[in-house]
């Protein structure tokens, strides 16, 4: 009789000891950004920050000023006390920071202190190479540095998987029946067909889902009521971003938060609809279903929207 005691105990013991290993392991993630365009990647950020089952090792910045957009999100991670997290600049195309310039006007990238690296590319090849396991590369802005860190580093496509926020498959922009060049997509169309095909598991959300989140009523109020670091920084983008903007009303409600949800593919997808789908995209930015294209994990649906964004609002706002 001890001795099945003894062995039940043990067995106890040891589903507790694995129940509590996988609860405690944490994605490692890179987050590829244009922030500083669209707020959404603001949010995104802070919805990646509230996550405790992501690990952000790295953030990189795309597109026209990458420098400049560098400085928005050191400003964030430092007002946060994240500074363990190293900043990286990418391709820069003109000086262009977008709607969030005002914000970080005064702010010295010199001074951040934490890491900025300089060359943002390689830091992702590098924290990607020398990771003890697999990364995961969320990417929610056009994608100009992918393709450059595949050219330089073809192996990182073994040792990562891919999330992205693009594409259109059923619902273009304003949730209407069709498909449209999404921006990520219709922006740099090339650098999306080399990442969007490289060989990695890829799981997209397209507009299809993307185009369906907005914060009101109390989910929004949480957010914008929060007393927490991170939802202050956040209400300062975000009512700088809104200025001059008939619509949306930063009082009231969220604008589209397409990003957040690339955040949230990235650890699990149990409010989602996935379909396994062929893509491929053509030179005009379209994702466009083909039996020899890239087979990639699709967020087609939403099971639960309201639980999403109820789910999202708390997160941020409940943050420590």
């Amino acid at each position: 009789m001890r001795i099945r005691m003894l062995i039940f105990l043990l067995i106890i013991v040891g589903i507790v000891s694995q129940f509590g290993c996988a609860r405690s392991h944490r994605i490692p993630v890179i987050y590829d950004t244009d922030i500083g365009g669209d707020i959404d990647d603001t949010w995104a950020l802070a919805f990646l920050l509230a996550s405790p089952e992501l690990d952000l090792k790295l953030v990189v910045t795309d597109s026209h000023d990458a420098e400049g957009k560098a400085k928005i999100v050191a400003k964030l991670l430092e007002r946060v006390g994240r500074t363990d997290v190293p900043v990286g600049i990418g391709l820069k195309f003109d000086d262009d920071i977008g709607r969030q310039a005002g914000w970080v006007k005064d702010y010295d990238l010199d001074k951040y202190p934490g890491k900025v690296h300089k060359d943002g590319i390689q830091a992702m090849i590098d924290t990607i190479m020398k990771s003890p396991e697999p990364i995961t590369l969320i990417a929610v802005g056009p994608v100009p540095n992918l393709p450059e860190a595949l050219k330089r580093e073809p192996k990182i496509a073994q040792r990562a998987r891919l999330v992205v926020m693009g594409g259109s498959i059923e619902f273009k922009y304003g949730r209407k029946k069709g498909r449209c060049a999404e921006y990520n997509v219709r922006h740099k169309p090339k650098a999306a067909q080399v990442a969007y095909g490289a060989d990695w598991d890829v799981t997209m959300t397209p507009l299809d889902t993307a185009d369906f989140v907005i914060l009101d009523g109390e989910d929004y109020a949480r957010v914008r009521d929060a007393d927490n670091p991170l939802a202050r920084a956040l209400m300062e983008n975000y009512r700088i971003w809104c200025k001059g903007k008939k619509w949306p009303n930063p009082n009231k409600h969220s604008s589209t938060l397409f990003d957040t949800v690339a955040i949230y593919l990235a650890f699990t997808n149990e409010l989602c609809e996935m379909r396994d789908i062929h893509l491929r995209v053509d030179d005009k930015g379209f994702t466009i279903p083909d039996p020899r294209g890239k087979l990639t994990h699709v967020a087609m649906k939403w099971k639960d929207l309201a639980a999403f964004e109820t789910f999202l609002s708390e997160r941020i706002a409940n943050y420590k």
